[in-house]
């Protein structure tokens, strides 16, 4: 966590030396520094140490940065900035569809690295961020990726947490199928629901107390499903 007048920046890369130039230049700035050479040890650091903004390293050897947004960005809308090398185009834009905020290419200057944090940094910051959820008897923590029902642990298939998350971001709302088969399946799914309700099935029956009558995956006929937590 920071001090009231002093951001934190989390940079999560595993070259050393890019650390070290980071925290420099930062610390010198005038913020706080927080430092994570993977991409597991830089969500753990982002659970539980709260940073302002993240600066976050495409390459990272343990897992893709992306797959570490995708992560982070289930519990977490902190400002995240995405280093890139010259000519990773594509990979840019997929971080930024799957939630970055935005991107700077390697090598960059000080002064364009510090005006972009300066931008991150002017954005609100989200009050009701957490690592761990509770709806009713389903338990979830975001950062372990883990399920549970009355302490039981339950085992989820990765659409099946997908669509869990999915709902559990958006709960109270509607979702229409169309929605969810574009969140999950991709923009290029087809406009057929019955994946959709087996899916949902599956849910009810591993979370709900009681599957036929649902507390948490409500049904809107005709239109698609409501979470309630």
């Amino acid at each position: 966590m920071s001090t009231p007048d002093k951001a934190s920046i989390l940079v999560i890369d595993d070259e050393i030396q890019i650390r070290r130039l980071l925290s420099s230049t930062l610390v010198d700035a005038g913020y706080s520094v927080l430092t994570a050479e993977s991409g597991a040890l830089g969500l753990k650091e982002g659970a539980y140490r709260r940073p302002d903004a993240i600066i976050l390293d495409l390459g990272l050897p343990d897992l893709p940065g992306i797959e570490v947004l995708r992560q982070l960005r289930e519990w977490s809308h902190v400002p995240v900035l995405i280093l890139s090398v010259f000519g990773e185009e594509d990979r840019k834009v997929e971080a930024l569809d799957a939630g970055a905020d935005d991107y700077l290419t390697k090598p960059f200057g000080e002064s364009e690295l510090l005006a972009r944090v300066r931008v991150l940094l002017r954005r609100p910051k989200p009050t009701d961020e957490v690592a761990n959820a509770v709806y009713g008897n389903i338990e979830v923590d975001f950062l372990r990726r883990l399920v549970s029902v009355k302490g039981t642990p339950i085992k989820l298939s990765g659409k099946e947490y997908a669509l869990l998350m999915l709902f559990s971001q958006h709960r109270g709302k509607v979702l229409t199928h169309r929605q969810i088969l574009g969140e999950i399946w991709g923009a290029d799914a087809k406009p057929q629901t019955h994946y959709l309700h087996v899916y949902v099935r599956r849910l009810r029956e591993k979370l709900e107390e009681d599957p036929d009558e649902p507390v948490h995956f409500k049904t809107e006929s005709g239109i698609g499903y409501r979470f309630v937590g």
